[in-house]
């Protein structure tokens, strides 16, 4: 099935004759082979789709978008061809920021996802003045290794780093810079998802999602941090095909 947008699509596991389609945003740093693992899982019920943004692996000679905002655009054209059955979104940190965005332009365009799954992410009106992106390299370096999320191997490997750092402070300019503006809420119903002890957000502040939409709202709380998705994947992949039904 070519579409416009191959650039950005992953579709490890095709299901053409799914249902439902769920499309995952990665987080800060991160890339589309993240959720390798749920579109084994969920195929060939749904079709998942993993978004690989500009400046990481097959796409590591793009420039890096640096807002949320313009990512949200972008995407948009991207998604709607997909959009021809029930498309669920599901965002991890950053990811989940972008997700929001990017269902207020499909609602904007007529197209009502069916359910967004906010993982790892405070609400977009939950505001925390953030400037990690402006750290030197060790600095960075040291958030990386407190979130927990990005293999050790990696962060010890001094060629590795070179590659991946530029990337990581450019998701973190877009993650810290976004701002919400006060508009319409979404109809579209919102799950959150968050670690009991993630450093990045508090279950208040997850919890705050319920003011972004008119929808179904519901809050799961899991044992973990930042990444708490690394020990919970069969639980979450769960949840999401309970979701879809």
């Amino acid at each position: 099935m070519a579409l416009i947008g191959d650039l950005w699509v992953r579709r490890y596991h095709p299901a053409p004759h799914a249902r439902h389609r769920l499309l995952c945003l990665p987080y800060a740093g991160g890339s589309a082979s993240y959720f390798f693992p749920v579109s084994s899982a969920l195929s060939p019920e749904v079709d998942v789709l993993a978004m690989q943004y500009p400046g990481r692996q097959d796409r590591r000679n793009e420039p890096c978008v640096e807002s949320v905002e313009e990512l949200a655009d972008l995407l948009v054209d991207v998604v709607k061809p997909w959009a021809d059955r029930p498309l669920s979104l599901f965002g991890h940190s950053m990811g989940a920021s972008v997700a929001f965005e990017l269902a207020l332009r499909l609602e904007d365009r007529g197209i009502v996802p069916h359910g967004l799954f906010a993982s790892g992410r405070r609400a977009p009106s939950a505001h925390r003045d953030e400037r990690v992106h402006q750290r030197d390299d060790d600095g960075l370096l040291a958030e990386l290794r407190r979130l927990d999320g990005t293999g050790s191997h990696l962060l010890d490997d001094e060629e590795m780093l070179q590659v991946i750092l530029p990337v990581v402070r450019s998701d973190y300019r877009a993650a810290e810079t976004y701002r919400y503006r006060t508009g319409p809420k979404l109809t579209t119903p919102i799950i959150a998802l968050v670690g009991d002890d993630d450093p990045k957000v508090t279950t208040d502040e997850a919890q705050m999602w319920r003011d972004h939409t008119s929808g179904p709202f519901e809050l799961e709380v899991f044992r973990g941090g930042h990444f708490y998705l690394n020990a919970h994947v069969s639980t979450v992949i769960d949840r999401i095909r309970t979701h879809l039904g």
